[in-house]
């Protein structure tokens, strides 16, 4: 049999930054989904993946922390494929008693009718005290009082044998501002997903292993035009499913080359908004063989295009322009070939 090279990309939607698709409660699934119908594996995280109540997972599908996912960009860690991690929950001390229940009864009903491996839960030592902020370019980010008491309880949860950690911190409701107005009818920007990223990137950051976040809030009042994009969060009590779901089969992290995992000289295409190119992530796959792809549909409230950063990217007005183009480069077919507009040959 012929080795053939399986195709693997990044899907990257930053978080916290109003995108127009991927800053919502799971609006950017169907396109994980359809990408990856399209690669043999594909690399994405849980702004991308989570919808709250609602979820879908896929064998090729790597859910993969933020903090993570620029280590992995960098080459300094590799992804190591899992059956099932153990996962522990920490609940922050913060969440009353009633909400902290709702919170255990998803686990329960996540374990009974899903199957995930959830093994203990702990309540931090004292409140998160987590707090919202707003960059001047208008992107969400925020603050953790007592990063210290996470720390600790992480700590134990993982001398306990647990290999992946989902965390529930209390966020200050504010049904009546006008954000979440705008965020609830299909504008603005996600207030909560800076200050989710801070305390997931603190944890992976200290521990290497997967990591995702669902915030605790009081269920908001009904609001009959509510945008479909952000629908999903409006049901249930929490927003924890669709993290356990993710950090079920999540790979784990390694820093060994010899390991059978899966590396950044392994991606064949990255694929982002137009105008998100300057993370980390992006930057270092700038400096690599893998294909940048930048979709003009998806606007968000950042201005940093890829061309000032030398950045020479294929750039395509979809998602599902950018899969076609996806499609060609698995197949072997330069992507120009397609258009009637294929340039002679050049002398260089």
């Amino acid at each position: 049999m012929l080795y053939k090279k399986p195709y693997c990309a990044v899907l990257i939607v930053p978080t916290g930054v109003g995108a127009s698709i991927g800053g919502y409660a799971g609006d950017a699934l169907p396109v994980a989904r359809a990408m990856g119908q399209v690669c043999d594996r594909l690399v994405t995280h849980p702004n991308v993946m989570n919808g709250a109540s609602l979820y879908w997972s896929g064998d090729n599908i790597d859910y993969v922390e933020g903090y993570a996912l620029d280590k992995f960009a960098g080459g300094a860690w590799g992804l190591k494929s899992v059956h099932q991690n153990r996962i522990g929950v920490i609940l922050d001390q913060a969440i009353e008693p009633e909400l902290r229940h709702r919170h255990l009864q998803a686990v329960d009903a996540l374990r009974a009718t899903v199957g995930i491996n959830v093994r203990d839960y702990i309540v931090t030592d004292a409140p998160l005290d987590v707090e919202l902020r707003v960059a001047d370019s208008g992107a969400s980010w925020g603050t953790i009082g007592n990063p210290d008491s996470l720390l600790r309880a992480g700590e134990k949860l993982i001398s306990q044998g647990i290999n992946a950690i989902a965390v529930v911190a209390r966020f200050a409701d504010d049904s009546d501002s006008q954000a979440l107005t705008d965020y609830r009818h299909g504008s603005g920007v996600d207030a909560l997903a800076g200050a989710e990223a801070v305390i997931s990137h603190l944890l992976v950051r200290e521990f290497q292993i997967p990591c995702a976040h669902a915030p605790a809030l009081s269920p908001l009042p009904l609001d009959i035009d509510i945008s479909p994009r952000a629908a999903a969060e409006e049901l249930g009590y929490t927003f924890l499913p669709c993290v356990l779901v993710g950090l079920n089969k999540a790979p784990q992290f390694t820093q060994e080359k010899n390991s059978p995992s899966l590396w950044a000289e392994d991606i064949d295409a990255l694929i982002i908004p137009h105008h998100a190119c300057g993370g980390s992530a992006t930057l270092s796959f700038a400096h690599s063989h893998t294909q940048i792809i930048v979709v003009e549909d998806n606007e968000t409230i950042i201005k940093v295009p890829p061309e000032p950063l030398s950045i020479k990217p294929i750039r395509v007005k979809s998602y599902l322009e950018a899969i076609g183009v996806m499609v060609a480069h698995k197949a072997g077919i330069n992507f120009s070939s397609l258009t009637s507009e294929t340039p002679k040959t050049r002398e260089n």
